[in-house]
């Protein structure tokens, strides 16, 4: 029986140019969406909840095996919504409604 090469071979650190390039794309697919901010697209209006970037929370919350990231949002156009994660990018019709200021106050 011959030795598994995986359990021989270390572990490889990560790339750091890989990375930060791995983090720019999550950042473009986000888009300026981040907690407290309401967006509208062709689905409906949302408040963001929650930005997830922990890989294993977001696949877990989506069920996708390749998920980087996760949005829990809320419908504010349907009284009582519960909130729901997705994993929607962000596009050219996606629009801010209106978003938080660093220091609370909303704009």
């Amino acid at each position: 029986m011959q030795p598994s090469l995986a359990a021989a071979t270390p572990a490889a650190e990560p790339d750091p140019l890989t990375l930060e390039g791995l983090r720019r794309v999550v950042d473009a697919q986000i888009g300026p969406r981040a907690e407290g901010v309401t967006y509208r697209n062709v689905s409906g209006a949302f408040e963001v909840l929650a930005v997830i970037r922990d890989p294993e929370r977001a696949r877990h919350l989506l069920r996708r095996r390749c998920a980087q990231w996760a949005l829990m949002v809320k419908d504010v156009l349907r009284p009582g919504a519960q909130p729901f994660a997705i994993g929607d990018v962000w596009t050219s019709s996606d629009q801010l409604i209106c978003k938080t200021a660093t220091d609370g106050e909303v704009k």
